[in-house]
């Protein structure tokens, strides 16, 4: 990870709320920092990384209340320190670099951990839990239903895959997972369909099923598992 320290109009300087872990600012610390700056106090240069859609402007990585307190005092310049993150996720990046002065809420936190699972289903829950300040007890709790429909939409692949008599190894190359896993995945298929196939045995139809389920049917219940 690279820092370049510089100075930048404001005018090119964005909030992304896709990266932002907090559901809003703190008014009252943006105006301590408002007073600060009044007073001539030294304030840290905010964090920002080049935009992936703008090359001409910078999103905050660390110093959104910072950078609205610079706009309260008329700033047209602030000084910045470019983050190169290389391959960080940036929403982590910021989450982590919020749960200092101000922690962040337990709905800011279980938000980020969704959003970051969303935009990355290989990270673990120790890894959000890192970035921001929780437990990994406490992140499974937030994405469990996510990882079951993600662990679902594996399963489907896989089983699709294995019916077609792919050979693990290259199933394992096509989804980028260990061999391994391919595997207990598989040895999980028959309870499974079984467990599908009952509900619909007794009159159950694929939404109910998907819905007792957690499951929505776009996740491919029906065609995968309903014997009709």
């Amino acid at each position: 990870m690279a820092k370049t320290a510089c100075t930048v109009p404001i005018t090119q300087i964005i909030l992304d709320k896709d990266i932002y872990p907090r559901e809003g600012v703190s008014l009252k610390r943006v105006s301590m920092f408002t007073e600060n700056m009044r007073d001539g106090f030294e304030i840290d240069p905010i964090e920002v990384q080049v935009h992936p859609q703008h090359d001409d402007k910078y999103r905050i990585l660390d110093g959104a209340h910072r950078w609205h307190a610079y706009k309260e005092i008329g700033a047209t310049e602030i000084p910045v320190h470019i983050i190169t993150l290389d391959g960080l996720d940036p929403l982590l990046y910021a989450a982590k670099k919020a749960i200092g002065p101000l922690q962040l809420t337990e709905d800011d936190a279980r938000t980020t951990a969704r959003r970051s699972y969303e935009n990355n289903p290989r990270l673990t829950s120790f890894e959000i839990g890192q970035a921001i300040g929780r437990s990994r007890q406490a992140v499974d709790a937030y994405i469990a239903d996510l990882r079951a429909a993600t662990n679902m939409e594996i399963d489907i692949k896989i089983f699709r895959m294995h019916q077609l008599g792919i050979p693990q190894e290259r199933i394992a190359a096509r989804l980028g997972i260990v061999q391994a896993s391919i595997h207990n995945h598989l040895s999980e298929m028959p309870g499974l369909a079984n467990l599908i196939n009952a509900d619909l045995s007794k009159g159950f139809t694929v939404p109910q099923v998907a819905e007792k389920h957690g499951w929505t049917e776009g996740n491919g219940v029906k065609s995968t598992f309903d014997p009709c």
